[in-house]
C-alpha cells in the first residue's frame, strides 16, 4: 500500500493545539539556534533549519574547538545547546559538564556521580549514556545505576534524584530522558538478564512518579484498557502464527495467520502470549522488553511514542506464543500512561531483533504519520493517531527471515529456512542481530520528504542454547557470530523516500555506521564512522563533500547550533556500544562481544580506539 504522492506539507510550528504558555519548552524547540533535546524537537526529526554551512561551503569546515571528556568507551548521544551553554555527558561514569560559549567553553559546572564500578558489569552493550534533557530550568540524567535526576541549570546543583530500577536484578539505564511538558520520560535497560522492563514518567518539578507502564504482564501493568487499538483490533490477536513441523521443536516453524483466521481482540495478552513457564516464574514476569532508546511526542494528540525490545531469553524455545508486548511500537497518553496503540513487529522474535530504534513523527498534509526504522530490516510508516499500517517495505534486498509484512494484519511471513532452535545451528540469517539499523537515530528532511538513515550490513550464525535464569546474572540463550552481507561491506547511509517507501540513494560503508544522522537545510546529511571519519554529504545525490578525522570511532548524534552569529556542528567521538564493546575490552573470538568481534576484528587496526572520548566541534 502506498500513501498518496500529493504535496508535502509540513508544520515546522509544533505549538498546534498547546500554546506556548502551556509548554514553555517548545519556542526553545522551534530555535535552531539552540539544540534542547535529544533529537533536536519533539518530533524525534534530527533535523534543524540553519543553513549558513551547505552544500556550497561544507568543503571549507575546520575543527574550531574540542572538549576531551576523560572518561573512555562509548559516546553515544549529543550534547544539549541551551542559550549560551552548552552541557556535555559522558560515558560512565555519566559525568556532566556546562560549558560558557560565551567565554571559550569555560567549564561553568560539573558533576560526577558517585557509580560503583559493578555497574559496568551489568550493562549489556558497553558502559554508555545517550545524553541529557532540559526543562524548567533543569538539566535531567539516567545514570546508568538507575537513578534519575535533576540538576540546576545555572550551577549544577541537585534539585531532586530518584531510583528508577533496581541494579541488584541486572536492571540499569543507557537511554537519554525526555522532557516532555511537565513530565521526564525514562525507561529501563536489562533484556539480557530477565528483568521485565518498561516506560516511567516523573514529574519534571520533584521527580514523583506519575505512571510505570510495563512491556509484559497483565493489561492493567502494562496500562492497556478500553479502546486499546480500536481502529485495529486484530493487533491484539491471541496468537499471528501458526506452527509448522512442530514450531518451537527444532526443524519447525511458523506460518503467518489470515486475518480471518485471527482472533480478535483479546485482553490479557502480555500474560497469554507467554505458553511456558520459564525457571522459576512465568515467562511474562522475567519478560525483557527493554525501552532504552528515543522517545518522541505530537502535542496536539498529546500521545508519546517509543517501541519496546527483545523478549528474554534469546532462546525462543523457551518461550512459545507471541510473547507481547515486547518487539511493540506503542502511542500512550503523556497524562495517564494508557496506551492508544499497540503494533507488535516482530511476534515471537527468533533473533533479538529489539524494536527500541526511534518513531520519527512527520506530516503528509492533514495525515499525521510516523515512520520507524527497525532493526528486523524494514522501513514502517504508521497514522501515528490510531497505529494503523500503512507501509512495510525491506530497506535492503538482503534481508530474508521473512519475504514482506501482511499489510491487512501487520504479521511478518517468515521465512522457515532462518528459524532459531534450542542446539540447532542457522546460518546465513539476514540481517544480524545488531539490525539493518541499530540504536543509532535516522533524520528527517522536510525539504524534500527523505529520511537519512545508517544502516548496518551484516548477516549472521545464531545457535539457542540452554540458560537458566538466576537474578542478576546474564541470561542470552544463544551464541550468535556476524559476517559481511552479500554486498561484502558492513555498512551503508541512505536517503529513503518517506511516500515512495524505497532508497533514494545508497552510500557503502566498510564498517556499519553506528552513528546517527543530521539533516540541515543546507543541503547537508552529516555521520560518523566507526574508523573515525565525520563526513558531509550532499543531501541530494549522496555525494561525499567533506570529511574529518577525529581522534577514535564515532558512535554519537551530529548536532548543530548557532552562536554569536555562526553556525556550528558538533560529534562526540568515542568507540563503543555494541559495535565497540569488543573492541574496548580486547575480546578477539568470533561469538565474542556477542558476535561483534569477529565481524569488526579489522577495527583494531584503524586506531579506532586511541584514547578518551571527546566532542568534536567545527565551524566555516
Amino acid at each position: 500500500m502506498r500513501i498518496s504522492p500529493f504535496l508535502i506539507v509540513v508544520s515546522l510550528n509544533l505549538v498546534s493545539a498547546v500554546s506556548s504558555a502551556a509548554d514553555p519548552l517548545l519556542p526553545l524547540l522551534q530555535d535552531d539556534k539552540q539544540w534542547v533535546s535529544p533529537r533536536k524537537d519533539y518530533y524525534n526529526q534530527g533535523y534543524s533549519r540553519l543553513s549558513q554551512i551547505n552544500h556550497r561551503n561544507v568543503a571549507n569546515l575546520k575543527l574550531a574547538w574540542s572538549f576531551s571528556t576523560g572518561v573512555q568507551r562509548g559516546h553515544e548521544g549529543a550534547p544539549l545547546v541551551v542559550g549560551n551553554v552548552m552541557y556535555v555527558h559522558t560515558a560512565f561514569p555519566n559525568n556532566v559538564y556546562a560549558l560558557d560559549l560565551d567565554h571559550d567553553q569555560k567549564i561553568l559546572w560539573a558533576y560526577f556521580p558517585k557509580q560503583t564500578s559493578d555497574i559496568e558489569a551489568i550493562l549489556c552493550c558497553d558502559s554508555v549514556s545517550r545524553g541529557l534533557a532540559y526543562g524548567d530550568g533543569k538539566i535531567l540524567l539516567q545514570q546508568n545505576n538507575g537513578i534519575l535526576l535533576a540538576l540546576d541549570a545555572r550551577d549544577g546543583r541537585k534539585v531532586w534524584e530518584v531510583q528508577v530500577n533496581d541494579p541488584r536484578m541486572g536492571a540499569t539505564n543507557t537511554n537519554a530522558p525526555y522532557v516532555f511538558r511537565d513530565k521526564v520520560l525514562t525507561g529501563c535497560s536489562g533484556g539480557e538478564f530477565g528483568v521485565r522492563c518498561f516506560l516511567a514518567a516523573y514529574a519534571l518539578q520533584d521527580g514523583r512518579l506519575q505512571w510505570k507502564a510495563y512491556s509484559t504482564g497483565p493489561d492493567s501493568e502494562v496500562l492497556i484498557g478500553p479502546g486499546f487499538n480500536a481502529e485495529n483490533p486484530h493487533y491484539s490477536a491471541l496468537s499471528t502464527y501458526e506452527d509448522v513441523n512442530g514450531g518451537n521443536r527444532e526443524g519447525g516453524s511458523f506460518r503467518a495467520l489470515p486475518k480471518e483466521r485471527l482472533k480478535f481482540p483479546e485482553t490479557e495478552l502480555g500474560v497469554k502470549t507467554w505458553l511456558k513457564p520459564q525457571a522459576a516464574a512465568n515467562g511474562w514476569q522475567h519478560g525483557g522488553g527493554p525501552v532504552w532508546g528515543w522517545f518522541s511526542y505530537d502535542p496536539k494528540l498529546n500521545l508519546v511514542y517509543y517501541g519496546t525490545g527483545n523478549p528474554s531469553v534469546w532462546n525462543p524455545d523457551i518461550r512459545p506464543g507471541d510473547n507481547k508486548w515486547a518487539m511493540t511500537l506503542f502511542a500512550r497518553d503523556l497524562d495517564t500512561g494508557m496506551a492508544r496503540w499497540g503494533y507488535q513487529l516482530t511476534p515471537h522474535d527468533e533473533w533479538d531483533y529489539d524494536s527500541v530504534n526511534e518513531l520519527i513523527l512527520w506530516d503528509q498534509g492533514s495525515r499525521k504519520l510516523a515512520t520507524h526504522f527497525d532493526r528486523n530490516g524494514f522501513a514502517y510508516t504508521l497514522d501515528r493517531q490510531n497505529g494503523k499500517l500503512l507501509a512495510a517495505e525491506k530497506m535492503h534486498p538482503f534481508v530474508n527471515w521473512a519475504t514482506g509484512i501482511d499489510l491487512q494484519t501487520g504479521i511478518p511471513l517468515k521465512d522457515g529456512r532462518y528459524a532459531t532452535h534450542e542446539d540447532q545451528e542457522t546460518s546465513a540469517i539476514c540481517p544480524s542481530a545488531i539490525g539493518v539499523k541499530n540504536i543509532q537515530p535516522a533524520a528527517y528532511s522536510p525539504q524534500n520528504g527523505w529520511f537519512y538513515v545508517p544502516m548496518n550490513h551484516l548477516c549472521m550464525t545464531y545457535e539457542a542454547v540452554e540458560a537458566k535464569y538466576v537474578a542478576g546474572q546474564p541470561w542470552a540463550g544463544a551464541s550468535l557470530s556476524m559476517y559481511p552481507g552479500p554486498d561484502g561491506d558492513m555498512g551503508a547511509f541512505m536517503a529513503w523516500d518517506a511516500l515512495k517507501h524505497k532508497p533514494v540513494w545508497y552510500t557503502r560503508e566498510k564498517y556499519p555506521v553506528w552513528s546517527g544522522a543530521l539533516a540541515t537545510a543546507g543541503q547537508l546529511a552529516f555521520y560518523g564512522t566507526l574508523d573515525r571519519w565525520f563526513k558531509a554529504l550532499d543531501a541530494r545525490n549522496g555525494k561525499e563533500l567533506w570529511r574529518f578525522q577525529v581522534g577514535s570511532g564515532i558512535v554519537g548524534n551530529p548536532m548543530t547550533y548557532q552562536h554569536a552569529g555562526k553556525q556550528y556542528v558538533a560529534v562526540f567521538s568515542g568507540i563503543g556500544g555494541w559495535a565497540g564493546v569488543a573492541l574496548n575490552q580486547g575480546l578477539t573470538g568470533d561469538s565474542d562481544g556477542a558476535g561483534t568481534a569477529g565481524a569488526f576484528r579489522g577495527l583494531s587496526q584503524e586506531n579506532a580506539a586511541p584514547g578518551s572520548g571527546a566532542l568534536n566541534v567545527f565551524a566555516l
